[in-house]
């Protein structure tokens, strides 16, 4: 069992950076593909970004260039560091793991999920 919990969001301007941060429970986070998913109401939630267990990452090409995933094992915490945000990344962040890299990016699935945390941009 892992649980995840979210951290970091809040209301910006555009051109404001934030750092999203998910601390995880469970001796085996290492070993989990992370992945921050994002989801806007009336809209289908969207992969924004994920990194595996040895640190190969993927990213949504609307993000590609600003956002940045990373993990420190030593920590158990992804992080999802957020610059030149716009308007459209408006949305709840969902913090998510999987055993499984290829369920992450692929499947768009995981088997655990956090609460999210609400990013807000404004223009």
């Amino acid at each position: 069992q892992v649980q995840l919990l979210e951290s970091g969001g809040g209301l910006v301007q555009a051109g404001d950076s934030l750092r999203l941060s998910c601390a995880a429970s469970g001796r085996t986070f290492s070993s989990y593909a992370m992945g921050w998913f994002r989801q806007t109401p009336g809209k289908q939630r969207e992969l924004v970004a994920a990194i595996g267990s040895g640190g190969s990452t993927n990213y949504v090409d609307s993000v590609k260039g600003r956002f940045t995933i990373s993990r420190d094992n030593a920590k158990n915490t992804v992080y999802l560091q957020m610059n030149s945000l716009k308007p459209e990344d408006t949305a709840v962040y969902y913090c998510a793991a999987d055993p499984i890299y290829i369920v992450v990016v692929i499947q768009k699935r995981a088997s655990y999920w956090g609460k999210g945390t609400l990013v807000t941009v404004s223009s």
